[in-house]
């Protein structure tokens, strides 16, 4: 049971590490109009190029941060910090903006606002079910581990 916990474990994180490595090169190949779509958003506008530069970074460093074993904890509580971040942000447009600015591009491009709302919300329910497998099963900080097996790769 154990074994099959740590391999779903490590295919999450896998999927974890695409989605944000994914949804930050997406940004930058086009960060321009990236930023310009946060400045349109009536909650991010006086703060667009802040937070634009802020998400992709953040996202990278998140991404890097799962990558290795020490990290891969506080790696996890800041993606979902992020993802939660994303989905208040979506939840407040669609319930309380007059305007609703164009979707995220990238690989969810083709959902429309409230796909995307629900896709966030189960990514975080996965994080938080990672999350407290890590600390049950003290999969994340294994003080066993040899330099060889720090990497997720």
């Amino acid at each position: 049971m154990r074994n099959i916990l740590s391999i779903s474990r490590k295919a999450v994180i896998y999927f974890f590490i695409i989605l944000f490595v994914y949804a930050a090169v997406s940004k930058l190949a086009d960060f321009e109009n990236f930023r310009v779509q946060v400045a349109q958003s009536p909650l991010l506008s006086a703060f667009a190029t802040f937070i634009a530069y802020t998400t992709v970074i953040g996202e990278l460093v998140i991404a890097l941060m799962l990558c290795f074993q020490k990290s891969r904890l506080l790696g996890l509580y800041l993606f979902l910090g992020f993802m939660t971040a994303f989905t208040v942000y979506i939840f407040l447009i669609l319930n309380y903006s007059p305007f609703v600015p164009c979707s995220c591009g990238g690989v969810l491009e083709d959902l429309g606002w409230w796909e995307h709302l629900w896709f966030n919300g189960v990514v975080c329910l996965v994080t938080v079910i990672i999350i407290l497998l890590s600390n049950h099963f003290n999969f994340c900080l294994d003080t066993k581990v040899t330099k060889n097996q720090d990497s997720i790769f």
